[in-house]
């Protein structure tokens, strides 16, 4: 899972104080067990293979509910209070049933989670506000934090306004959060690649008034494909857009790290399995 996490064999050895050969022994050990490939390598890349990735869900889950009956068990007295920033699409879908969890678990913490655009958040925790935070970011390049998710963006529409909407050959209307916003930069820039002319026909910092405003055929606009209503139609390149690179998600901690957001965040890792 460490290997899985940091995308580096050699960085996982560094962190369990191990050598590098030692973990592809391992690895290779578990591979021979399982009677399949988990993970593909070359000199200067690393990537989980399908039947990797769903091993490292069933071990995240494995772990995380270790991680709930030792703490029920043996550190009942864990107490004080977490601050954690969230984009609020992450917050309102997969993250209700984490929290709820580690809320059982440790009932004298306390909780407080601050939904802002990732941009946003990064600037509060570099200033403090936040003991964790978890933010979007992009698939490829250098980037901080551990990452907890993955998955797919696509195009969306009301399913009752799509065909209006892509019969238009004008610029193609958006409906986005403000700036700054990942998905908002995603979309604009693929498109401008894709020599798509494009306009922001509505602007909303919620993601419920997003979706209002595509349901009142609006516009288009960009969304996880696990977040997407079953009102909604999914648009792909036959829809003459462009493909969109996945998103993910990044736990970031602060420093120093109170013994509860220590808590939080090895529950955070542990819980959510790797979208994609």
């Amino acid at each position: 899972m460490t290997a899985a996490e940091v995308e580096n064999l050699t960085r996982a050895a560094e962190r369990l104080n191990l050598s590098q050969p030692a973990i592809s022994l391992q690895m290779k050990r578990l591979e021979d067990m399982l009677g399949c490939r988990l993970i593909e390598r070359t000199s200067r890349s690393f990537r989980l293979t399908g039947e990797g990735e769903t091993l490292l869900g069933y071990g995240r889950r494995i772990l995380a509910l270790s991680d709930e009956v030792v703490a029920r068990l043996s550190e009942p007295t864990v107490a004080g209070h977490v601050r954690l920033g969230t984009p609020e699409d992450f917050a309102t879908t997969h993250l209700p049933g984490v929290l709820a969890t580690f809320a059982r678990a440790h009932p004298n913490v306390g909780l407080e989670v601050t939904t802002d655009l990732t941009l946003n958040l990064l600037d509060r925790f570099r200033n403090g506000e936040f003991d964790l935070v978890l933010v979007k970011r992009e698939p490829i390049g250098p980037s901080e934090g551990v990452r907890v998710w993955r998955e797919a963006l696509v195009w969306a529409c009301a399913e009752e306004h799509a065909v209006k909407l892509m019969a238009n050959e004008e610029a193609m209307p958006l409906v986005v959060s403000p700036h700054p916003c990942v998905y908002r930069r995603r979309a604009m820039k693929a498109l401008d690649e894709a020599g798509r002319p494009w306009r922001v026909a509505y602007t909303s910092t919620s993601l419920s008034g997003t979706q209002a405003a595509v349901r009142a055929g609006l516009g288009v606009t960009v969304l996880p494909a696990g977040m997407v209503p079953v009102d909604f139609k999914k648009l792909n390149r036959k829809s003459g857009l462009p493909p969109l690179h996945e998103t993910e998600i990044a736990l970031m901690r602060g420093t120093p790290l109170s013994q509860p957001a220590s808590r939080l965040a090895d529950h955070i890792i542990g819980s959510l399995e790797s979208g994609g």
